[in-house]
């Protein structure tokens, strides 16, 4: 009989340290839970930040973009480069049917070229001012 009773207060004692363990663990457990949360809510902030900045920032080189790209656009199209009278001493093509569309190609050919350049200065100077947002 003495046995039963210390087999049932061994597991009386054991089931106590089970529970206790538990609740010690799962008390850890939470704490963890709502340090994450904290950290969680202050990198969405972070990130919420950051894409407001790059989003002004491309906003803004779009814009000045659209405007320089509009300038180049109106200026190849009005502007014949090679008959351009700014003081050349380069006589002018001659006026065969031929080389009015090869002016016309010239002038598009340039304006892309000019396009392409725009195109690629504005991204660099995007990706340089994404790179400074912290």
């Amino acid at each position: 009989m003495n046995f039963q009773f210390l087999a049932i207060g061994a597991v009386v004692v054991f089931l106590a340290g089970l529970g206790a363990g538990w609740k010690y663990e799962h008390g850890r457990f939470m704490d963890f839970k709502e340090a994450v949360a904290v950290e969680a809510a202050k990198q969405e902030a972070k990130v919420e930040s950051i894409t407001k900045q790059q989003n002004l920032v491309t906003k803004g080189i779009q814009d000045e973009h659209d405007a320089k790209l509009a300038a180049v656009r109106n200026y190849y199209k009005s502007t014949s480069v090679w008959n351009n009278s700014s003081g050349s001493q380069v006589p002018g093509l001659s006026t065969a049917p031929g080389s009015a569309n090869a002016i016309a190609s010239y002038n598009e050919l340039a304006g892309r070229c000019a396009e392409t350049t725009l195109q690629l200065v504005d991204l660099q100077k995007w990706l340089n001012e994404q790179a400074g947002i912290r």
